[in-house]
């Protein structure tokens, strides 16, 4: 069996589960069983039953079998050069991995870019296709021709005990429903997108934005700052009654400019948030990215295995399609820690 994964701890991680896994009949270690290798080098062991890579490494391999800096494997395969058009990624035959080397394969991740630019790696080998991902879209299910293998929803998550249920507490301001008029002959500022340049000058007419246009193309700090205080008024009554510290906080924003101010707004408060008993120990910021016979199989989201597992999820952007909104929430609902996701 081939166990693709899109970045290095992911493969680590994965390692890990084969190790821990016990068999329900005798007791021992999966890896007791069976010989599992984690290629950190393009040499496969003949004698092992499962081959952990990430699919970079795999492709250097079929490209043509040069040895593969296991420095880049920390960043996902299927990120890089994500903004720029990319080819679909051209294999040829290699003696050292036959097409009939596995039996399976299984890809984690499956909704990534595995449909264009990596289906001729994975369609090199003669194998069953197994797709493991939380947020499924429409080009996910066509891959794998409509054939849902086993489905763990995240009620049944719950019930088990390995995820948490979720609140949603959503923040509605004037400005973020309606927009605002900026009169002219008002002094405002100015700021180039390239160089983020700042010029103050006089409106020579009314300036008339809607709610869709803010933090995109206009900016107002008193915004973010209402949503701050609202937060502030309602966290140990409404969000998190009984506690008195709130653990490691994500917001997501719409550009690199809002979470910039995000940034700006938060430092700025937080002496006055420490005096709520240490209230965020940590805060994040991360730029949202915008809405993009085989069988698929469809586990919770858990959180990302490089971040501690996050409580409050905070959105300071239009709420996004069905896919990616299941994968933020997935990165607050780990147990055991009560959720609450904060939407705008």
């Amino acid at each position: 069996m081939l166990f693709l994964v899109g970045r290095g701890n992911l493969g680590r991680q994965t390692l890990q589960e084969f190790q821990q896994y016990t068999a329900p009949d005798d007791g021992r270690k999966f890896t007791e069983l069976y010989n599992v290798q984690h290629l950190t080098s393009n040499q496969l062991d003949s004698v092992s039953k499962v081959t952990i890579t990430t699919i970079q490494r795999l492709y250097s391999m079929l490209r043509d079998g040069a040895e593969y800096d296991a420095g880049n494997e920390e960043r996902s395969g299927f990120e890089l050069n994500g903004d720029a058009p990319q080819r679909p990624r051209e294999v040829a035959y290699i003696p050292a991995v036959p097409p009939e080397a596995y039996d399976f394969v299984v890809i984690d991740e499956c909704h990534r870019s595995i449909y264009n630019v990596w289906q001729q790696v994975l369609e090199y080998f003669d194998a069953h296709l197994i797709g493991l991902t939380a947020t499924p879209a429409k080009q996910t299910f066509g891959f794998f021709n409509q054939n849902l293998v086993m489905e763990y929803s995240h009620e049944r998550a719950v019930v088990d005990g390995v995820n948490v249920g979720s609140d949603v507490f959503r923040i509605r301001t004037a400005i973020t429903e309606q927009g605002a008029r900026i009169e002219a002959d008002s002094s405002t500022k100015r700021m180039e997108r390239q160089t983020r340049k700042k010029r103050w000058e006089t409106l020579d007419d009314d300036l008339v934005y809607a709610g869709s246009q803010l933090d995109r193309s206009v900016t107002a700090p008193d915004q973010i700052r209402t949503v701050r205080e609202e937060w502030k008024a309602r966290l140990f009554t409404e969000l998190f009654p009984g506690r008195g510290i709130v653990p490691k906080t994500l917001i997501f924003a719409k550009s690199d400019h809002h979470a910039a101010e995000i940034i700006a707004e938060v430092e700025r408060r937080l002496t006055v948030l420490d005096a709520l008993s240490q209230t965020l120990p940590r805060v994040e910021t991360r730029r949202a990215p915008e809405p993009a016979a085989p069988g698929l199989h469809r586990p919770p989201r858990a959180p990302a295995t490089d971040e501690p597992a996050a409580a409050p999820l905070a959105r300071l952007r239009d709420t996004p399609a069905a896919g990616p909104a299941k994968g933020k929430a997935g990165r607050g609902r780990k147990a055991p820690a009560q959720q609450t996701t904060l939407g705008l």
